[in-house]
């Protein structure tokens, strides 16, 4: 049995870097001054696809890209802390996130030179947004359980299966499909693929899934014979779970795995600030502790990507830790604030709505880019534990 080492390399942010952090928020305040955008309570859920093409003009898309594909050839350390600014300050980023976030780094490893020229430029200009088409009713996070089937056709391969709890499906133009095509061999892993879908196929159907808060988010998506042509493959058939493993990398372990909470925490510390005692002193040091750590080990990730590494097991125990911290933030908010206090709209209006927002998205938190379970049993297995 192999076991891995894991390890979370220190890396200290160097001047240059320090100042790029206040670029990106001098950009922000700016923009906000400006009233091109305002905080919510979703923070950076919020889908704006103005305020995406207005990061893209600043060549804040595709960053790391080469510039033959739109991109600027920056390093993922510099995409990573303008991620860190963008969330900290509840920036709309959804619109653009996925493509930006996995979708084009996919293609950037698998894809053809055609695919590369297609699609990359256009995510780069805040153009062309992608969802992902992984997770399947009576599935959970096991992806190797899956059911959809692409069937080989003269020129190309048709598509007949379901996904669910498909973000922005019905907002995007895109979605990168995992599916299978052969058989599925002892390891379960064998046999499947992935391909681009045009979110307007002919056969492709969409039905919204509307969260506790009424809001829709989640999308249920249906291909009935729904035809791919063969330049639409990503990578090789039967190559699928070595290019999705990779690409939960980049979904597991960057800062929107431990940030969705952030606005509240910002709003519980003004709100707890003038009736601060040991509790409250105690409760919140802890969260910004482990605040702190997370940011460490998420920067640490960053900087093995961009020395060539694929740390899986990393970018698991940080998407673990992550999920802990966020759901564990409206809970203490509950609790050092009292709800009499609550109740007064004129003194914590803004907390009481980034509070209700929170507590009604936390528990998803824990299933989306992998439940609890599933990473722990990857860690666990990893570290020679299974």
């Amino acid at each position: 049995m192999t076991i891995e080492v894991m390890r979370f390399p220190s890396f200290r942010e160097p001047e240059a870097l320090r100042n790029f952090r206040r670029e990106i928020r001098t950009f922000l305040d700016d923009q906000r001054a400006l009233g091109l955008w305002a905080p919510k309570p979703s923070g950076w859920a919020t889908f704006d696809p103005g305020f995406s093409k207005t990061l893209a003009s600043q060549g804040w898309i595709g960053m790391t890209w080469p510039k033959a594909y739109g991109g600027h050839e920056r390093s993922p350390i510099e995409r990573h802390i303008l991620t860190e600014e963008l969330l900290a300050a509840g920036a709309p980023v959804r619109a653009h996130w996925v493509a930006d976030r996995q979708s084009g780094p996919l293609l950037l490893r698998f894809g053809t030179d055609s695919q590369k020229e297609r699609f990359l430029p256009r995510i780069a200009k805040g153009e062309l947004y992608f969802c992902i088409g992984m997770s399947e009713p009576n599935s959970g996070s096991d992806l190797a359980s899956i059911r959809t089937r692409a069937t080989q056709v003269p020129g190309g391969w048709r598509i007949n299966g379901s996904k669910i709890w498909t973000s922005n499906a019905h907002r995007v133009h895109m979605m990168i499909l995992f599916a299978r095509t052969g058989d599925a061999g002892k390891s379960r892993h064998e046999g499947v693929s992935q391909f681009l879908i045009d979110m307007q196929s002919p056969g492709l159907t969409i039905r919204p899934i509307r969260n506790m808060s009424g809001e829709h988010d989640f999308n249920e998506v249906f291909f009935d014979e729904v035809f791919v042509s063969d330049e639409d493959v990503v990578g090789q058939i039967g190559n699928g779970w070595k290019q999705v493993t990779s690409e939960l990398v980049y979904e597991r372990s960057g800062p929107d795995r431990w940030m969705s909470s952030i606005g509240l925490l910002n709003d519980l510390l003004e709100q707890a600030s003038p009736n601060h005692n040991s509790v409250a002193q105690e409760e919140i040091g802890r969260l910004v502790a482990h605040l702190w750590t997370l940011h460490h080990m998420s920067l640490s990730v960053a900087d093995l990507v961009r020395q060539g590494s694929m740390p899986t097991t990393q970018a698991a125990l940080i998407k673990d830790l992550g999920t802990t911290f966020e759901q564990e933030i409206p809970e203490i908010a509950r609790r050092l604030i009292p709800q009499s206090l609550r109740d007064d709209p004129a003194s914590v209006g803004a907390f009481e709505q980034a509070l209700a927002f929170v507590t009604l998205n936390a528990p998803v938190y824990s299933i989306r880019g992998g439940t609890r379970e599933i990473l722990r049993g990857m860690i666990a297995k990893s570290l020679g534990m299974r």
